[in-house]
Parts: structure tokens; C-alpha cells; sequence
């Protein structure tokens, strides 16, 4: 089984997989870098880390089609993603996991400004609408919730995760906004790979590890210096509760989450 791994801040290479050097796939949407890896089960994996070694792309500059797309061009079964995030929930605890089960993202764009979308160019065969109940893959996020169990991690098994645009941390304001539609914590990176991977009928899910709280959710900030600690920690975290799913993965039975309605079979 192949199985499709994006990795965000903290978290550039697997360990425990034989990670080679990432390679450059060519897409229609520019060149995406993906390591592989094989494990003891024999799962393949490929790894894309949104930011690159060093984190030389900040949010603004991760290409997610071409990400995305190169997951497809390898052939990849399901995809999980990980993201360190801000806390809109204050009950959430920082340095714990959250299995989400909703996305809010009304922009729907990328980066540059574009929607986010693979089908920008009119009478294009593939195009068609996605049409769901949840934007996570059940079965991915129900094998997520079990092996953060098994791994002994504080998780909730449930949560909305906000997309946000960065590179820049948001406001007080934006945040009470974010809060009153229910969204738990936030990030810069994984809602378009949601959206692309609906469009792709690839199966999806996000676990997202909680590294501060978002501006004015306590009545002081979380420190810089405990962030960046968290941020280091996450690495070991998502190392556990990625060994602990990747393995039951091919017993899942994942398929995508809703249906992509299209006008050319």
C-alpha cells in the first residue's frame, strides 16, 4: 500500500522508514519534492514536507496542487496530513492531539489568490463538484483516533480545523470570529490539501498537535519560547502516532470522503 504523508512546521523527514532524498515530481502545476520511504510492514510511503528542509517555504509559498497532484502522478492510496496549531477552544490542551472532523476555509484559495481547485480551465474532463457531509476520510480519522490511543497521546477524537491565511499570526478579532463558527484551532496549511484531495478522490485526514493558544483565547499569550518548544516536541509526537496508524492503514478500508459529481465520465 502506498500512503501519502504531509508533514508541516517541525516535522521535515520520517524516521523509522529509510527516508531517501527527496525527489522532484513534475505535475502540470510545477515540481512537488517527495521522499520515499518503506517500512518493516512493507507500506511505501511518500513524504512531502510543505515547508522543505530548513522550512524554506513559509505558508504563503507551499504549492498544494503540485503536492497534491504528485501524490496522484505516484500513486497514492489515502494521505495524511499533520499541522502543529493555534488553540481557538481553550479547553483544548496544549501539547495534545486533535482528529479533525470538520474544516472551515470560505475563501477556498490558494496562495496566489486562486481558488482553490484543480479544475481551472473550462470543458476540462475531470471537472465536477465535490459533494460531502464531512471533508475528512472517516475511516483514516477512526484509525488516527485509535492509534493515538495505542500510543498512549492525549487526543481528541474530534474538532474543526480552521484555515488560515498567514504568514502572519491572526488578530484578536479574527480569532472571536473564528471561534463563534465553532472552528477548535487553526493553521496556515491544510485546507486546500483537504479540498484537492476531495477533488482527486483521494482519502484524506488531518491530525493537528496544539502548540499555543490563538490570540486572546486566555487572558495572556502563550510565550514564544514555550510555542517553539511545543513546535520541537510535535516532532516526536506525530513520530509516535504516525507509527502507530500507518501500520493498521491497510486494514482501514479508507475511501474518500463524499462524491465528485462529474459531467464527463
Amino acid at each position: 500500500m502506498r500512503i501519502g504523508v504531509i508533514t508541516g512546521t517541525g516535522t521535515y523527514a520520517l524516521a523509522g522508514y529509510g527516508e531517501s532524498a527527496p525527489e522532484a515530481v513534475s505535475t502540470p502545476y510545477g515540481d512537488a519534492l517527495v521522499a520515499r520511504g518503506r517500512g518493516e510492514d512493507g507500506l511505501e510511503i511518500l513524504h512531502v514536507a510543505r515547508h522543505g528542509e530548513g522550512h524554506r517555504r513559509l505558508s504563503n509559498q507551499v504549492d498544494h496542487r503540485a503536492n497534491i497532484a504528485a501524490l496522484v502522478e505516484l500513486g497514492a492510496e489515502v494521505v495524511l496530513g499533520v499541522t502543529v496549531c493555534g488553540a481557538v477552544d481553550p479547553s483544548v490542551e496544549l501539547g495534545s492531539l486533535i482528529v479533525f472532523d470538520d474544516l472551515h476555509f470560505p475563501v477556498n484559495r490558494l496562495p496566489d489568490g486562486s481558488l482553490c481547485s484543480f479544475y481551472s480551465e473550462a470543458g476540462d474532463p475531470r471537472r465536477g463538484h465535490w459533494i460531502f457531509e464531512g471533508p475528512f476520510s472517516e475511516e483514516l480519522r477512526s484509525t488516527l483516533v485509535i492509534g493515538a490511543r495505542a500510543a498512549g497521546l492525549t487526543h481528541r477524537a474530534e474538532g474543526c480545523y480552521g484555515h488560515v491565511d498567514g504568514p502572519r499570526f491572526n488578530t484578536r478579532a479574527e480569532i472571536r470570529g473564528l471561534a463563534a463558527c465553532g472552528v477548535t484551532a487553526v493553521s496556515q496549511t491544510a485546507g486546500p490539501e483537504a479540498v484537492l484531495c476531495g477533488e482527486a478522490e483521494l482519502p484524506y485526514a488531518l491530525l493537528g498537535y496544539a502548540t499555543d493558544y490563538a490570540n486572546g483565547v486566555k487572558d495572556e499569550a502563550t510565550p514564544v519560547d514555550d510555542l517553539l518548544a511545543l513546535i520541537e516536541r510535535s516532532t516526536e509526537v506525530f513520530s509516535s502516532a504516525l507509527a502507530a496508524t500507518l501500520p493498521a492503514l491497510a486494514q482501514a478500508g479508507a475511501v474518500p470522503a463524499g462524491v465528485v459529481y462529474r459531467f464527463e465520465s
